[in-house]
């Protein structure tokens, strides 16, 4: 599946910094490769697309790619379309329109969005649908060592958790059970032989499309959907793996327990999550209701780039709301920059250029790297014209690093 066009890159002088990223699993700082890296990022399930807490993860996943790429990292990325699941199903029945024409539909407008956010493409842009095949292949590898079981004609993972493994689940989240019913699980069905055990396939269902394979008709559960996709497109123990805190459990502790069972090596060296967006005092979330769209922003002739610094001013992991207030905050801060880098002389935009590096090689830190900014332009609006080949400098380091084009 096409994904979306590349931003085009600039260079900068040579940069050595590792990065670091916060680890949600051993809530730790973890250096990553400093050669290669691999990054998979859960995408959307095409409907309700591209609302502020998906552009929010989304960015977060892309500055650290940038990070990479300007720390000399070679990086390989992929990103998955659930393009078969109950929500899409049901909002393509509650509007009578054809689930896959729905699909279809909101991946396009995704994909507008992700260009005018200058979020840099994957390199596998895939969905469920058209990975089918390898998915169900990694189902029969499951059933094969004898990992997996029916109840009625659905098939589930046989998690057999250890005492470790469940240590692990309750420092994830406080009350696992309710958890897992709450994103997706089903606890409660009979025939399980854990509550933890995760659906890997649905049977055929009556209006309901379906695919066929050697175990019955049907279609896939969640976490397999990933896990197959990762690890067909990025191979073994992929170097992070990337989504909302709201993924961290069930969602990437359960990709993580059958990818270990399939292929006895981890499936992520790391789990990074981004923290969840609220508006209006609640959680943005398409239940609710209460979402913020990209395109609604830009066909109001929001300029993208007020939307990535509104998103940029708050930590990656960090819970923070949608406001108005921010952006126009953002509008009038990428003003007061423009002014600034118009000029031929700057403050010393090496120096930013360092800071900039530091703060994000340090676990994403935003905030900090747009405060080095905020003072560069100060100090410039000021009268500092100590670097006289500065703006152009400091226009890359915004645009390679931070994505923001001026």
């Amino acid at each position: 599946m096409k994904s979306w066009p590349t931003p085009a890159a600039v260079e900068l002088p040579a940069n050595n910094r590792r990065i670091s990223v916060f680890d949600s699993v051993s809530k730790q700082l973890v250096v990553t490769p400093s050669d290669f890296a691999t990054l998979y990022v859960c995408g959307i399930t095409p409907y309700d697309a591209t609302h502020m807490g998906h552009a929010s993860t989304y960015l977060a996943f892309d500055l650290l790619n940038r990070a990479w790429r300007d720390a000399g990292v070679d990086v390989k990325f992929a990103e998955n379309v659930t393009d078969i699941d109950d929500p899409l199903l049901e909002r393509a029945t509650a509007t009578k329109v054809d689930w896959q024409e729905l699909a279809v539909s909101e991946i396009d407008l995704f994909r507008s969005d992700m260009t005018a956010l200058r979020i840099i493409p994957p390199d596998f842009y895939i969905s469920v649908t058209e990975h089918m095949n390898q998915i169900i292949g990694w189902i029969e590898n499951l059933i094969a060592k004898d990992l997996a079981y029916k109840v009625e004609n659905d098939w589930y993972f046989d998690s057999r958790l250890t005492d470790s493994v469940v240590q692990t689940m309750q420092g994830l989240v406080e009350d696992p059970l309710s958890v897992f019913a709450e994103r997706g699980g089903d606890p409660n069905r009979a025939g399980k032989r854990n509550p933890f055990d995760a659906l890997l396939w649905r049977s055929e269902r009556a209006g309901e499309p379906a695919w066929p394979a050697p175990f019955g008709a049907g279609r896939p559960g969640w976490h397999i959907e990933c896990l197959a996709i990762a690890k067909d497109m990025l191979g073994e123990t992929i170097t992070v793996q990337g989504g909302g805190s709201d993924l961290l459990f069930p969602h990437h502790f359960m990709c993580e327990l059958q990818g270990q069972a399939a292929t006895n090596n981890k499936f992520a060296s790391s789990h990074v999550h981004a923290g969840l967006v609220s508006y209006q005092g609640e959680k943005m979330s398409k239940s609710r209701g209460n979402l913020v769209f990209v395109s609604k922003l830009l066909a109001a002739g929001t300029d993208p780039m007020a939307i990535r610094l509104a998103i940029l001013r708050h930590h990656y992991r960090s819970e923070w709301e949608w406001t108005d207030e921010l952006l126009d905050q953002a509008k009038a801060d990428l003003a007061r920059w423009r002014t600034a880098l118009s000029g031929y002389g700057t403050a010393s935009a090496t120096n930013l250029l360092n800071q900039i590096r530091d703060a994000v090689a340090n676990d994403l830190d935003t905030p900090r790297a747009l405060k080095a900014v905020d003072d560069f332009v100060s100090s410039t609006l000021a009268g500092d014209r100590s670097d006289l080949n500065g703006s152009g400098l400091a226009a890359r380091a915004l645009d390679r690093i931070l994505g923001i084009a001026l």
